[in-house]
């Protein structure tokens, strides 16, 4: 999921442009195959072993039921080095990994803000209140979504045929997807509906049913109805799907919630400017405020951009302003969440974060995006792609299965969308060694659309 619009360089020891800056293409190319190598269970020392440390940013002090975590983190990826031949390339399971760029669409849309896939269809949300509606594998646009409002759509969600935007002036709009010989969009609902508002306002409550502030994220939690909404007014907003109504407000935390994520046991994740991220759970016999803080996990005093939780909700990540990607392992007996350490390879804001299988995309300030493969027996993360192409910030991401994988081999496809307007779509394939002679590794694009 992608983090709130405003970009601050995170960085001050960098260079003197912000982080944001175009950048110029790099005439440099290079062997974008990615070998895989064993990575050490060792803790790194950040100021000898790597030549890059992003600076921490200061914050006020944590509060007293923030969980306790380990003062140095523990770097768990290994960026394989293609020039350097692994010691275990004879090994069984050696594997290399192979992109490239099959689409990449620039339209008169401005900055591409937001992505959502769902059933063969991506959805991308612009700077110019617009979705547009691209269909795979062909990744030709089929349909688009206006709306009167002169706002951004800032996040997107799509669950059972509908369609939940976010935009930019508070509000959240609501489609209906058909199937009906061609596919078709019916806009159906906007949240929240005007005369709930000024009937809550007349009243005073305090579920005020519009947000004061910017929304940043949504997330969607289909077992219990519940739509969720989180601003930059601090606070998370609980509607109920069935008739769009607000049932609960949540004042989550002390600074701009930028990010969450709600697990399919109905665990809601809050990530904030605080430099936290907050786990919260629904107790169905608690009247008016049935959602009650479980747990407070720093994040090494940096703002939390952007989460991502893996299917089967055992590893959370949180990406930071200063370019540290955290996360936390869930416990198999305990159920609690654990300290794993932290994947350095960004050198500005992570903006954004996908999970798919074993797979985590991140899209970073520095225009760069990442590919990491996490280890199933003992969690050590691989970064397997960094995917250049960009010229501005990589806003949002989205992965998915590749469409046709062939035998011992395995990959995802990644779609980014950036503030340089344009929107990319990649191939990341991993095959056995053996095999490594019948794959590609070109950074090369297919086409380019211009319209």
């Amino acid at each position: 999921m992608a983090s709130p619009i405003d970009l601050e360089p995170p960085n001050s020891l960098s260079s003197s442009a912000p982080s944001f800056a175009i950048r110029p293409n790099n005439n440099n190319h290079h062997n974008n195959s990615f070998l895989r190598s064993i990575s050490t269970k060792e803790p790194l020392n950040f100021s000898e072993q790597l030549p890059y440390s992003p600076p921490r940013l200061r914050t006020s002090a944590l509060p007293s039921n923030t969980y306790s975590q380990p003062s140095t983190p523990r770097l768990s990826f290994t960026l394989n080095n293609p020039s350097t031949k692994s010691v275990d390339e004879d090994h069984p399971d050696f594997h290399q990994t192979s992109y490239r760029c099959i689409s990449s669409v620039l339209k008169k849309d401005g900055q591409i803000l937001s992505v959502a896939v769902s059933n063969g269809l991506v959805y991308t949300g612009s700077q110019a209140n617009l979705i547009r509606v691209w269909k795979l594998p062909e990744f030709t646009e089929c349909d688009h979504l206006k709306t009167r409002a002169s706002s951004m759509v800032v996040s997107l969600q799509v669950s059972n045929d509908m369609i939940y935007a976010a935009y930019g002036d508070c509000k959240i709009r609501v489609w209906r997807r058909t199937w009906e010989g061609v596919i078709k969009h019916v806009r159906v609902a906007t949240i929240p509906k005007v005369g709930s508002y000024v009937r809550s306002y007349i009243s005073s409550r305090d579920k005020m049913m519009k947000h004061m502030g910017p929304i940043s994220s949504l997330a969607i939690n289909i077992s219990d109805d519940i739509l969720y909404s989180a601003s930059l007014d601090k606070t998370v907003k609980v509607w109920r799907i069935s008739d769009l109504k607000c049932i609960e407000t949540i004042q989550a935390h002390n600074d701009p919630i930028n990010d969450i994520v709600v697990g399919d046991d109905g665990v809601l994740y809050t990530a904030s400017d605080d430099a936290t991220v907050r786990v919260w759970r629904r107790n169905f016999c608690s009247g008016d405020r049935p959602h009650s803080l479980t747990v407070t996990l720093p994040a090494k005093c940096s703002p939390v951009k952007t989460l991502a939780l893996t299917t089967d909700g055992g590893v959370l990540y949180g990406g930071c302003s200063d370019g540290y990607i955290h996360y936390w392992l869930k416990g198999w007996f305990s159920g609690q969440l654990q300290y794993g350490g932290a994947l350095l390879g960004h050198t500005h804001a992570v903006m954004c974060l996908a999970s798919m299988a074993n797979y985590l995309v991140s899209g970073s300030a520095d225009s760069t995006c990442r590919v990491w493969f996490r280890e199933q027996q003992d969690c050590q993360h691989v970064c397997v792609a960094i995917l250049q192409g960009h010229r501005g910030p990589i806003r949002c991401v989205a992965a998915f299965p590749r469409l046709v994988n062939e035998e011992n081999e395995d990959g995802c496809t990644v779609c980014t969308g950036s503030l340089d307007g344009v929107l990319k779509m990649w191939c990341v394939r991993r095959t056995s060694i053996s095999d490594k002679g019948k794959g590609s590794s070109q950074n090369a694009c297919e086409y380019f659309e211009i319209a």
